[in-house]
């Protein structure tokens, strides 16, 4: 048996027999809990790297797990995928670890400000179906056109609202306003904190209206995320739809992530102490 074949049948024993915690026997008493029913459950795997250490192999490897979701009426596919590190011995796996998803650090003294261009439309058309579509094409890739980041999960969503029409504006001043080149990038354009609270200030291009409720959002609209409730918002998400109970459901990078409830109670960097910011796209 191959080391795929391994790494399968060691996940269908995880989650056929809910067996210790993991994140896709959490994902589904998530949803349990939330009165859905995960009817199925599609794994694929793709090896990144083989190593020896002595009497072990030790492999990563990139694990994408596709949920069917039955709440209702509604039925949709959630998708996540997150790297691992498996350890094998006797052709037997003695270890297996998530490795940890990166959330965005606190960058002190990072400042962003806004431009007064009286020349600027202080309007724009927001292409909500767009910026949807984008979000889908590249919730588990990387657009050549853009750099990619180790912490990506910012850079993906200003590329989403990017192809939903949102004009750029600050070049070249990093601090300023929301923009990329190819070259170079503002901070709101690629860092949680600062796009949150451009999102906050900007009154031209770009913009949000902050509202209380994730049931206000629609399609194309922007969840930020502090995790940790101490001020600095260091996850940002889009949403492409919601679920029958009219909760938006998100795509985000870092952590791939397609259709998932926006809250993130089973992800390893939620606290009790979570904040949330619920943006309005274009308004």
């Amino acid at each position: 048996m191959g080391k795929s074949e391994q790494l399968a049948n060691y996940w269908l024993q995880k989650v056929d027999g809910k067996k210790d915690e993991n994140w896709l026997v959490n994902r589904i008493s998530t949803h349990e809990k939330d009165g859905a029913k995960v009817a199925q459950i599609r794994g694929e795997g793709t090896i990144l790297s083989e190593e020896h250490d002595g009497e072990e192999d030790i492999i990563t490897y990139r694990l994408c797990a596709t949920f069917l979701v039955h709440k209702q009426h509604a039925t949709y596919h959630e998708e996540e995928v997150h790297t691992h590190i498996a350890r094998m011995r006797d052709g037997q796996i003695i270890h297996d670890e998530r490795v940890e998803d990166g959330v965005q650090p606190h960058i002190q003294g990072l400042v962003v400000f806004e431009s007064n261009d009286e020349d600027f439309d202080r309007q724009f058309s927001y292409d909500r179906r767009a910026a949807v579509q984008y979000a889908e094409r590249w919730w588990n890739d990387y657009n050549p056109a853009y750099k990619k980041f180790e912490v990506d999960c910012t850079n993906y969503v200003s590329q989403c609202l990017r192809a939903g029409g949102a004009p750029m504006r600050g070049e070249p001043n990093r601090n300023s306003g929301w923009w990329f080149n190819g070259e170079n990038w503002s901070y709101s354009f690629t860092v949680a904190n600062a796009l949150r609270w451009y999102l906050s200030g900007s009154t031209q291009g770009l913009r949000g209206k902050e509202v209380a409720d994730a049931r206000l959002l629609r399609p194309g609209d922007v969840i930020c995320y502090d995790f940790e409730g101490d001020g600095n918002y260091n996850h940002n998400t889009i949403v492409v739809a919601r679920n029958a109970q009219g909760e938006p459901l998100v795509n985000a990078h870092t952590a791939n992530s397609r259709m998932r409830h926006w809250a993130y109670v089973d992800s390893p960097a939620y606290t009790e102490n979570v904040v949330y910011k619920f943006f309005q796209i274009g308004l």
